[in-house]
């Protein structure tokens, strides 16, 4: 495994769906919580460096037409009346004014928004990608994130799945193939090692 080496003048830390209505999920092998105080190290190094905090978060309009209405074997959850806050970021988030805040209505966070335009515009060609839920809207993201060519590192504990199953295949098999994963420790230390 290779050192890790940041420029924070090119990283954005991206957080995926620490918000209200997620946060009840509890997954596995991490506890929300647990990803919740990850990824707040993670930004607050974000903000201490240099580097670009990115808060995404999904949402729907209140009947939820603007939601995926597809056929499946296991349909999603509802998305009409919904409770008013479900889609608020989670206060430890401590949101800032120079935040980049994206709002997306399916899994991945680059569909139907302008989070490759703000990351473009920013020279920001590296992407450390956390949140909630590991195998729906890290790894989409993830995937749609490397077709567009930017570096990425996983903060393998800074996420949570479904199952420990679907953590560890996202983990093992595919994120290794389109970046790097490592440890929030070691990334916070890159951070400030960069912004040293």
């Amino acid at each position: 495994m290779s050192e890790l080496v940041l420029d924070p003048r090119h990283t954005a830390v991206v957080v995926i769906d620490l918000q209200k209505g997620i946060s009840r999920f509890e997954g596995a092998p991490h506890s929300t919580a647990k990803v919740v105080e990850n990824c707040v190290s993670l930004l607050d190094a974000a903000r201490e460096s240099g580097a670009q905090p990115v808060l995404v978060h999904v949402d729907f309009s209140p009947m939820g037409a603007d939601a995926l209405h597809v056929a499946s074997d296991e349909p999603m959850r509802a998305t009409t009346n919904l409770p008013f806050d479900w889609s608020e970021f989670l206060p430890e988030l401590d949101r800032q004014f120079g935040d980049i805040v994206i709002l997306k209505r399916q899994w991945g966070a680059f569909y139907g928004t302008d989070l490759e335009l703000q990351l473009r515009r920013r020279g920001l060609t590296t992407i450390i990608l956390c949140g909630i839920a590991t195998e729906y809207g890290v790894e989409s993201t993830a995937r749609d994130a490397h077709e567009r060519g930017f570096e990425q590192i996983f903060p393998h504990d800074a996420m949570t799945a479904r199952t420990a199953e679907s953590h560890a295949n996202a983990i093992t098999h595919i994120f290794p193939r389109i970046g790097r994963v490592r440890s929030t420790k070691e990334i916070v230390a890159a951070l400030h090692a960069a912004g040293a």
